[in-house]
């Protein structure tokens, strides 16, 4: 049909939605080219994509020397020679990966592995890249012959832009974009999260699947849509489009019986046929409609994910070590080890699947019970400080149970000097396991529209402001990696910029959580909570109670 098909089998190709129009892409503005790619302005005309892939790729900033085309046809009869393409070993960065077909003939068939031999030989540091023989396959639709579809991954294997991230070619890279999806997952999907955790054993193993879902289940014209604004706005599509899928999913599947004894394998199944439940244009309209943090703040969550996985000495694919990081939950919280007068083994799991996947990969440490140490807030401080990030659990004598996850050191509290002044992270919130399950987020978090003024912000959270002095918000150590992060990242007006977490000689506050504030007496033997009905959630807990028993549990590595 045009001189890019040399590789396409028009029988599998959905030809009813290829539009014959002349069509010229002329734009260069960012913005404006953003808003054509999510509309799918390339998406009809074969020969108008293959175009604009061409020139996307092309502008990627890459290294001096870059494998271009010239290379491909110098050294791919050398490493190839006369072997039929189809019995061509594949290089273990690929992880016995699946190899997608999708309209291509048989030609394209076997031009991906010849593709992935060649890029094997050029790029010696790849070590893990599962999602390249997608790229590949996706490339070769849109390519004249197999050199220039080298050429173009190449080009995106290559990119030294930092701020631009593509492909993850490492298992540490590859690992921590897990992490990073599960945390994500954590907050902007938690009826699917509260769900993969009642019915699967190692919830990021089900998460480790999400490049998967996209580079390897999605059918051709899903893929193709995604790739199209991936090439313009970068990886943050890929978090967004994964989210997305798990929502449908969650939304498709919820109160029916699993189709199979693994979840992983249902999820599968469905992104290989979400054509049934789900166009094209409503995953990218769901998946656009997320309102994730910024592309910065997702580089330094992953960052913070490297360094924990780093520090595991997790950074190669080896099956110790994969066996030890793909059961943290159980391994951290396990029976044996574990003794609280709050919450079961059980319940502490719970929590354990709430927290930032770096975090979990920490067994809980008991630092402070009013049980051992008294009702003194002072002791409570020494014992906590130099600690981040903290648990707080509250048992109170109407047997209710509720706490808060506390990202930050409480030391931080005396750089308001004699002043209750806020701090801590967005990545702070507050929970509720008796009598019922509840999970609070931070409010501005959770609904970022609320920050958009600071009159409205502040009607929100006014128990907190109330207390809160207008003085600038300390910054985070510089050694320290702090995601969603200091209250700096989030543009929000002074006096409510961090609501988080405060405490005082007289008083703890932990405060925002989607109205709820949980306010502690400086004798911990009395408490009291604030709720707004905006989101209308039950509270936290009474308004007014007793404290029965009071513990501070830490992360030990």
């Amino acid at each position: 049909m045009d001189e890019y098909s040399r590789f396409v089998d028009w029988d599998k190709m959905d030809v009813s939605a290829q539009s014959q129009d002349t069509k010229e892409l002329t734009c260069t503005d960012f913005h404006e080219l953003k808003q054509l790619a999510r509309q799918g302005y390339w998406a009809k005309n074969h020969s108008l994509r293959a175009k604009v892939y061409h020139k996307l790729i092309s502008n990627i900033p890459c290294r001096t020397v870059t494998p271009d085309a010239n290379v491909y046809r110098d050294i791919v009869v050398k490493i190839v020679g006369k072997r039929s393409s189809s019995s061509l070993p594949l290089p273990e960065f690929v992880d016995n990966s699946l190899i997608p077909t999708y309209c291509l003939n048989a030609e394209g068939v076997g031009a991906v592995r010849k593709i992935i031999l060649c890029i094997s030989n050029q790029f010696p540091d790849i070590s893990f890249c599962p999602a390249l023989p997608s790229v590949i396959a996706l490339l070769l639709h849109y390519s004249k012959d197999e050199a220039e579809c080298f050429e173009q991954v190449c080009r995106i294997l290559a990119c030294n832009d930092p701020s631009k991230r593509l492909i993850d070619q490492t298992f540490l890279a590859f690992e921590s974009s897990c992490m990073t999806f599960g945390d994500l997952v954590n907050k902007y999907c938690q009826a699917a999260h509260k769900l993969m955790v009642a019915v699967s054993e190692d919830v990021l193993e089900v998460y480790s699947d999400w490049q998967r879902w996209l580079f390897g289940e999605l059918p051709m014209a899903y893929i193709a849509r995604v790739f199209d604004v991936f090439l313009v706005e970068g990886y943050k599509v890929l978090y967004r489009v994964a989210l997305a899928l798990l929502k449908f999913f969650h939304k498709v599947r919820a109160g029916q019986p699993m189709e199979s004894d693994s979840i992983q394998q249902d999820i599968r199944a469905f992104v290989r046929d979400i054509a049934k439940s789900v166009s094209p244009e409503r995953l990218l309209e769901k998946a656009f409609a997320i309102r994730l943090f910024s592309r910065k703040e997702i580089q330094l969550l992953q960052m913070a994910n490297e360094k924990a996985l780093q520090q595991k000495g997790i950074t190669v694919k080896q099956k110790s070590c994969l066996l030890m990081f793909q059961q943290n939950v159980h391994l951290a919280v396990h029976a044996e080890n574990f003794k609280s007068e709050i919450v079961s083994v059980k319940e502490m799991r719970d929590i354990w699947s709430w927290i930032p996947e770096r975090f979990a990969l920490c067994q809980p440490l008991l630092l402070f019970t009013t049980l051992e140490h008294g009702c003194s807030l002072s002791r409570f401080y020494s014992h906590s400080e130099g600690h981040e990030p903290t648990l707080l659990l509250i048992k109170t004598t109407a047997k209710e149970v509720c706490g808060a996850y506390l990202s930050t050191d409480w030391s931080e509290r005396r750089r308001g000097g004699n002043k209750l002044s806020f701090f801590g992270t967005g990545e702070c919130f507050v929970f509720r396991l008796q009598p019922e399950v509840e999970r609070y987020e931070w409010v501005i978090i959770k609904h970022p529209e609320l920050a958009s003024t600071g009159s409205e912000t502040e009607n929100h959270a006014q128990p907190a402001s109330s207390t809160l002095s207008s003085s600038s918000i300390p910054s985070d150590p510089s050694d320290r990696l702090s995601p969603f992060l200091a209250a700096r990242h989030f543009n929000l007006p002074s006096k409510t910029a961090s609501m988080f977490m405060a405490g005082s000689s007289e008083c703890i506050i932990v405060g925002g959580g989607d109205g709820q504030a949980l306010y502690l007496d400086a004798d911990l033997n009395h408490g009291r909570t604030s709720h707004c009905n905006t989101f209308n959630n039950q509270p936290l807990c009474s308004e007014s109670f007793q404290i029965s028993i009071l513990e501070v549990w830490g992360f030990r590595d």
